[in-house]
């Protein structure tokens, strides 16, 4: 991927409006001053809970990163609509993504959670590694097979099988074998 990722300025945006220090979050959010620069500066596809962990310290939803301007009324997405595309992987120091973000209410304003479709890429990766942060999310499969590992337990999702789950319960989801995935995603993230 040559362009950089533009979620980096977002969040490095929102810190220093909040007058904090890489450092300072650094210290609230137990990443490494490394990872954070690694975001802010966009040279790598970055991991979904380190972002997670930023919003919440920041006091902003996750879709924050992702927005561009807030609507106050309903927004209406048509399917033919060019997406914006984020993208996130859990391989440190990537430079392809594993997901592919495209949000659907990005304009919203005032929003409790962010609805999502989400390609999901095989992973090169052998051993998963779980997150977990608060919140909620909904996940509904629209192509191929997902596997969502929830604590001890893994499910595998078909199309049109769906799992809404606590978010503060460690949990990773993958495509299940080797084939793209596409689901359907709302994440409720308290601020």
């Amino acid at each position: 991927m040559s362009e950089k990722n533009k979620i980096g300025a977002k969040v490095k945006l929102v810190r220093e409006n909040r007058k904090l220090s890489i450092e300072d979050v650094s210290e609230r959010t137990n990443l490494s001053v490394a990872q954070i620069e690694s975001i802010e500066n966009g040279n790598f596809v970055p991991s979904l809970t380190p972002l997670i962990k930023l919003a919440r310290v920041l006091g902003v939803r996750l879709g924050t990163f992702m927005d561009d301007d807030e609507n106050l009324g309903p927004v209406f997405t048509k399917a033919q609509d060019k997406k914006e595309v984020t993208r996130f992987s859990d391989r440190g120091n990537a430079v392809s993504s594993d997901l592919d973000f495209y949000t659907l209410a990005q304009n919203k304003a005032g929003r409790h959670m962010d609805p999502f479709i989400i390609d999901i890429f095989p992973s090169s990766e052998e051993e998963v590694k779980l997150s977990t942060h608060e919140g909620e999310e909904f996940l509904y499969c629209l192509e191929g097979e997902v596997e969502v590992k929830y604590g001890k337990d893994t499910y595998v999702l078909q199309v049109g099988d769906s799992i809404y789950y606590e978010s503060i319960v460690a949990h990773h989801v993958h495509s299940h074998g080797n084939e793209k995935a596409k689901i359907l995603a709302v994440v409720y993230t308290p601020v």
